[in-house]
């Protein structure tokens, strides 16, 4: 029966029943399903089960992420996507802040609609109006989005031209959305989203219908700039949250309670680790003596675990002429997030700029003189001072900041050297992490290059290939489970980025190891291989720990400032009752500090609980409590921080023996 239509269809391709034309779907557990042509994502999932059409939320055809409303016009493969699943929760969110931005809408008519979009938690919209919200007016929200939501409005998608676009957004006087579809390139169609009485411009996706957001909290509202653009409007942007459920938001809102405890911009400056001044500029942090410590102490442990890995330290200079960057790449690919000093139009000048990266600098090393396949692998490391023009909306505390420092190096090494030496780089980032307490919360992402996104990067198509097939048969040699981010390479090669999130759940890479075969020849950097040909060395560009005050910021809100021992700016607090006590803790004091311990005395007339307290305050690993008896025997009266932490008297020796222990072995605890 309809054989006739082989010919035109194939057996595969097509079945063709009724006269309905029938197509194969792959599901993510492998199994096919015969579905008529042109069915929506939806209306699959709902023949599939009609428990997973309830919780869908997007969907995935052919392994590119997609609305429900999008339909299946041939064999393909078929996700449904849940709020399990990134894409999925995204949209949900996505979801939420149209209704947000709908109850504003109704609640204030005059209110400029921006942007948006779902972020990494939850979500904003951004709006331009006369006042600024209150908390009081986030009340008044989220009661509007409540009955957004009891209505269940179905979410309906409709495509209009530029001309049209621009047209709806003028005529409903929405300048922000004017501008967004006037920026849309002529031609392409542009997606609208209609619930009830509101419409927004959005490229989506969006669920089904409003009903289906079932428990969100709009958390806060600030400024934020037009376009991340200082030299544009200030807008109002409001954040929320959204889940299924509401026990699911209420475990949400407990984790950031806590979070708000240990957020490191908080702790930090409580702690007097570092501070910020205005008329010093935004993302240029101070690092106060305990601070500075902390990060003395990190250094040195990175530079003698490097130099026993075989690594040599270079110091190279903070600027360089443009000359050095054009020859780099970074001139041409990253002229926009440099300092430059002149004018970097003037050719007639002289020009310098702020080092972002070490690299240049470090080949200069390699040239110095000429080199063989005997001196391969050379490894290069540097504790470097990097300076990057970060736009004011993305810095944050420590985790963001325009001048930073790096344990930064860059390894050249024969194509045969090249896995193990990428092991060794990853090795050591893996056991730098270990020490800190950090690896359980890392993840691995493959960042590969987009070959859309042309004029973002160096070299061919080809080179590329090769570059990202060497890594990623590296990565999969050494089992490292990683996702891969399309567009996040560097622009002369691919990387595995080493993922962190903070506090909030904001994702930053902590380490990158990168692989470069590109910017060796562009450079000249040489050498004579066994067969006597002159050869371009693979370079491996890589941190050990990353930024110094990124990890510092990470650390304070992995430990909530109770540092291990090791890294405590001071290890020990010594608390005399009473002056007579005084002499006693001084002798202990050198005794300690002879063995390379950090020690302090609180010698202020002081009740000894209100010392006590303090130095829990301050998170001080130990507190030695000196008094009369222990200044007879010769001992000393032991606490943890903690609210249990006394361990009784102890002598001097078994005290320093137990705090040495502690410090050398960088215990965790």
């Amino acid at each position: 029966m309809y054989t006739w239509l082989r010919p035109y269809f194939g057996d595969e391709a097509y079945f063709f029943i009724g006269g309905i034309f029938m197509i194969k779907v792959t599901l993510k557990d492998n199994t096919v399903k015969e579905f008529k042509e042109g069915i929506t994502a939806y209306e699959a999932a709902k023949e599939i089960s009609p428990g997973l059409a309830r919780n869908a939320c997007a969907a995935r055809i052919n392994g590119k992420n997609a609305d429900l409303r999008d339909t299946l016009d041939g064999d393909c493969t078929l996700e449904i996507l849940t709020f399990e699943d990134d894409y999925g929760r995204r949209t949900f969110r996505h979801t939420a802040s149209h209704i947000m931005a709908q109850a504003v809408k109704r609640l204030y008519p005059d209110a400029k609609l921006a942007i948006g979009p779902a972020v990494d938690d939850g979500f904003y919209y951004d709006f331009d109006l006369e006042t600024k919200f209150t908390p009081d007016d986030l009340v008044k929200i989220e009661a509007e989005m409540k009955k957004i939501v009891k209505e269940d409005i179905k979410l309906e998608r409709l495509f209009k031209s530029r001309e049209d676009a621009v047209k709806y957004f003028e005529e409903k006087d929405e300048p922000y959305k004017t501008e967004l579809a006037s920026d849309i390139p002529e031609g392409e169609d542009i997606s609208f989203y209609t619930q009830g009485d509101f419409t927004d411009l959005c490229a989506g996706a969006h669920l089904m219908s409003t009903g289906l957001v079932k428990a969100f909290k709009l958390t806060s509202a600030t400024g934020a700039y037009w376009r991340g653009d200082s030299s544009k409007k200030m807008l109002c942007r409001v954040y929320g949250t959204a889940f299924p459920k509401a026990s699911e938001l209420e475990e949400h809102l407990n984790m950031l309670e806590e979070a708000k405890k240990r957020d490191h911009n908080k702790l930090g400056r409580e702690l007097e680790l570092f501070t910020t001044v205005d008329v010093i500029g935004q993302g240029l942090p101070i690092m106060l003596p305990k601070g500075a410590k902390i990060i003395q102490i990190l250094q040195r442990f990175v530079e003698d675990e490097e130099a026993r890995r075989g690594w040599q330290l270079t110091k190279t200079p903070y600027m360089a002429k443009r000359e050095l960057y054009k020859l780099s790449g970074h001139w041409d690919h990253y002229l926009d997030g440099m300092f430059v000093l002149g004018d970097p139009n003037d050719e007639t000048k002289e020009c310098f700029a702020l080092r972002p990266m070490t690299c240049p600098f470090q080949y200069q090393a390699y040239l110095n003189r000429a080199r063989s396949y005997r001196d391969l692998p050379l490894r290069y490391d540097e504790t470097s001072t990097l300076f990057r023009n970060e736009d004011s909306g993305e810095m944050h505390g420590l985790i963001r900041v325009r001048q930073f420092t790096i344990s930064e190096g860059h390894l050249m090494c024969t194509p045969e050297q090249l896995e193990q030496e990428f092991k060794g780089c990853l090795e050591l980032a893996i056991y730098m992490l270990k020490t800190l307490g950090l690896y359980e919360d890392v993840s691995y992402r493959f960042s590969q290059w987009d070959p859309n996104n042309r004029e973002k990067y160096i070299g061919t198509p080809e080179q590329w290939d090769e570059a990202q097939g060497i890594m990623g048969k590296i990565l999969d040699h050494l089992e490292i489970p990683y996702t891969i981010g399309i567009d996040e390479a560097a622009f002369y090669g691919p990387k595995l980025d080493i993922q962190i999130k903070n506090v909030y759940g904001k994702e930053d890479t902590l380490i990158t190891i990168q692989i470069d075969q590109m910017l060796a020849e562009k450079f000249g950097m040489e050498y004579v291989d066994r067969d006597g040909q002159k050869k371009n060395p693979y370079i491996i560009h890589r941190t050990s720990l990353g930024c110094y005050e990124r990890t510092l910021a990470l650390l304070i809100e992995k430990y909530a400032g109770a540092f291990p021992l090791w890294l405590a700016p001071v290890q020990i607090k010594m608390l005399p009752i009473a002056d007579r006590h005084l002499d006693y803790a001084y002798e202990v004091k050198k005794q300690l500090e002879q063995q390379g311990l950090r020690v302090e005395i609180d010698d202020r007339n002081e009740k000894i609980g209100y010392k006590i307290r303090e130095a829990r305050l301050q998170k001080v690993p130990y507190m030695l409590v000196i008094g009369d008896s222990e200044v007879e025997n010769r001992t000393l009266s032991v606490r943890e921080r903690g609210e249990n932490g006394d361990l009784g008297a102890m002598s001097i020796e078994d005290f320093i023996s137990r705090a040495v222990d502690e410090d050398k072995n960088k215990v965790r605890k």
